[in-house]
């Protein structure tokens, strides 16, 4: 879709955690010297206590676990390898002992059948790994593909962006924004699909659709609202016939033109942040109504208001992900009193504190998607815009082609 004057930028593409390669590599947690080293003292051990206990109490049998145990954590090769060690160990121990031949096969074959079960155990778990690191990759792809790569600037708005999808089975959720510049000026949308999994990914693509189209097209914002219930409730209806279930979006969109005041209608998100002078700040929205696709339940129709938006301010917009992230002693993340703290940072330093600041205050641990806008509006003429290296270089963990 063309911006107009506006331009696209691109970064490269991080690696993701979600990818083939990552669970290849996760599949071998232990090195192999670390389990040489560590199934040679074992088997020593054992040996040792088995002759201390003779015929009374053999303990040697008990190494036919260790195979078991190593398909958890180990590669198809390190078990293979230690199942082979076992094996070896538990045929050299029945050599030298004093047991009848039956009991020396009847051990050797629970042996082999033991060892055999690990191995086939730990390639049947990395192949689950790959497939499920397969449709992560692909999920995540598709939600990158969906959403724009920022930063995005427009004739009105210099929007920066910060977006870390899930990328964990099927949590991977439904965060969705857009940027685009139409006749009325810049419109923006920030939301967030209820629920997780692909499902949610097809939600947000029929409401990242309708506002494309409707952006350019509705003379209101209010219009361009209506377009997206539609789209929604569409969208649920399709899912319905075919079995899967209704989802609601929760939504703000936001439009600014060439007036020092920003339009906006909020479906039941969170409100935005406003930065400036050193100060952050709540933006007051008193017409919040219910989100995309439950209009039918409510009453009330949606109504467009107003606040300003001064040259030099920013305005921080976000999803849940970002406010109800938790650290590991189940506290919410303080969003507001860290915003305090980076009131004065420019758009893209303080998308680079929040990515940093959330990480750290969940160990890397999360379990919803985090999107983040950092819209702060062009200067008129005569003022200097962001040069072409600077629009390129993307913020950390901001979305790129």
């Amino acid at each position: 879709m063309s911006l107009g004057k506006g331009r696209r930028a691109r970064g490269r593409t991080r690696v993701l955690p979600g990818t083939e390669a990552g669970a290849t590599a996760a599949t071998g947690r232990i090195r192999s010297w670390v389990l040489a080293v560590g199934l040679a003292l074992l088997s020593v051990l054992v040996v040792l206590l088995d002759l201390a206990t003779g015929d009374d109490l053999r303990v040697i049998p008990l190494l036919v676990v260790v195979p078991a145990l190593a398909s958890v954590f180990c590669t198809l090769r390190q078990t293979v390898w230690v199942a082979v060690w076992i094996t070896v160990v538990v045929v050299g121990s029945g050599l030298g002992g004093d047991g009848t031949f039956w009991d020396f096969v009847f051990g050797i074959g629970f042996t082999v059948l033991a060892c055999a079960l690990g191995v086939a155990a730990c390639a049947a778990r990395i192949r689950h790994a790959t497939e499920m690191a397969r449709l992560r990759s692909a999920a995540v792809a598709l939600q990158r593909q969906i959403l724009r790569p920022l930063p995005v600037v427009t004739d009105q708005v210099f929007a920066y962006g910060l977006y870390e999808p899930i990328e964990e089975d099927r949590f991977v959720g439904g965060d969705i924004y857009e940027v685009v510049q139409s006749p009325y000026g810049t419109r923006v949308i920030i939301g967030d699909v209820q629920g997780k999994g692909l499902p949610a990914i097809g939600a947000g693509f029929a409401a990242i659709a309708a506002f494309r189209e409707a952006a350019v097209r509705e003379p209101t914002l209010t219009g361009v609202v209506e377009a997206l219930e539609d789209a929604v409730v569409r969208h649920n209806v399709f899912s319905a016939q075919t079995g899967e279930a209704e989802r609601f979006v929760t939504a703000l969109v936001l439009g600014f033109d060439e007036g020092g005041d920003v339009q906006a209608v909020n479906c039941g998100h969170l409100p935005p942040r406003l930065l400036h002078q050193g100060r952050s700040s709540a933006v007051p929205l008193d017409r919040t109504s219910v989100p995309l696709g439950l209009a039918g339940l409510s009453r009330e129709s949606r109504a467009e208001e107003s606040f300003a938006l001064p040259p030099e301010a920013t305005l921080l917009v976000v999803t849940d992900g970002v406010t109800e992230a938790r650290d590991a002693a189940r506290d919410f993340y303080p969003f507001d009193q860290r915003l305090g703290d980076w009131a004065g940072h420019g758009p893209r330093e303080l998308l680079d504190a929040l990515h940093i600041d959330l990480e750290k205050f969940t160990g890397g641990i999360r379990r919803d998607d985090v999107a983040a806008l950092a819209l702060r509006r062009a200067p008129g003429d005569g003022r200097p815009r962001p040069t072409a290296a600077e629009e390129a270089r993307p913020v950390a963990g901001a979305v790129s082609d």
